[in-house]
């Protein structure tokens, strides 16, 4: 079977297409950088691939809200070919800033009005960025590439990325369809759980899929941590080959290869 292809997509304002690309590479997908105005003129270019992925970064500088330009650009002008790519079995996902355009572009809310979506990515809850490391756990949700309970340190670099629901019905929806997919692991104590949560996501929401599990969208960088020394505390853990950030991207090649579906 042939490696299958991916396509990381960037804007004015990413920064991080080079180390997503890499750690698709090293997943195993053939990988192409482009940049979103291209596919805008000739969304054809999707057809070929089995990966698109939204690299973090700051789009258009954050000045409206974070991923909010390029959302919107993602909704009104590619929506339907994004759509047609899932529909066929194709993966999509969102990392930090990516994830925040595909909240904005309505995705994981197939059959609400864009206006009427109940999900978003607000302001920190310290009022701050946040730079450190955390750790995911993989929950049992509609995503065929994450492992339930699994455990992923995993560093973040964000000032929007507290997850926040309309109200109680909008969280139940999630529930019900699996998409809660990644949340941070905090102590069970019932103490403060920042930073473990780092920016005041309810009920420590790190990432979410689609009802599909083909969309999935995430605060946290896993392409930050592919290599044993890429953790802070690498010499002080347990000996690892490699850091847990490629398993994820090793996963979710294979699922876009068909070799886990």
């Amino acid at each position: 079977m042939s490696d299958p292809k991916a396509l990381v997509l960037r804007s004015s304002g990413t920064n991080c297409e080079a180390e997503t690309a890499l750690a698709l590479e090293m997943g195993g997908a053939e990988t192409d950088v482009l940049h979103f105005d291209r596919v805008l003129e000739q969304p054809g270019r999707l057809d070929g691939y089995g990966i698109l992925v939204f690299a973090g970064g700051f789009s258009y500088g954050d000045d409206v809200a974070a991923g909010r330009v390029w959302g919107l650009e993602l909704r009104t002008r590619l929506r339907d070919a994004l759509r047609t790519h899932v529909g066929r079995g194709g993966i999509a996902l969102g990392v930090c800033n990516g994830f925040q355009v595909l909240v904005e572009s309505g995705i994981f809310e197939p059959d609400t009005p864009p206006a009427e979506r109940s999900v978003a990515l607000y302001d920190n809850a310290s009022n701050h960025y946040e730079c450190r490391w955390v750790v995911l756990e993989s929950q049992d949700c509609a995503c065929p590439w994450l492992t339930p309970g699994e455990h992923t340190p995993t560093p973040i670099a964000h000032a929007e990325g507290r997850f926040v629901v309309r109200d109680e019905g909008a969280l139940t929806r999630l529930r019900e369809n699996r998409q809660i997919a990644l949340t941070y692991v905090v102590d069970g104590t019932g103490a403060d759980p920042y930073p473990a949560n780092p920016n005041g996501s309810i009920e420590h929401i790190a990432g979410i899929c689609d009802p599909t599990g083909r969309v999935l969208g995430l605060m946290p960088h896993p392409e930050r941590n592919l290599w044993p020394w890429s953790h802070p505390r690498w010499t002080r853990i347990p000996k690892r080959e490699a850091g847990e950030g490629l398993a994820f991207y090793r996963r979710m090649v294979e699922v876009a290869s068909g070799a886990c579906v």
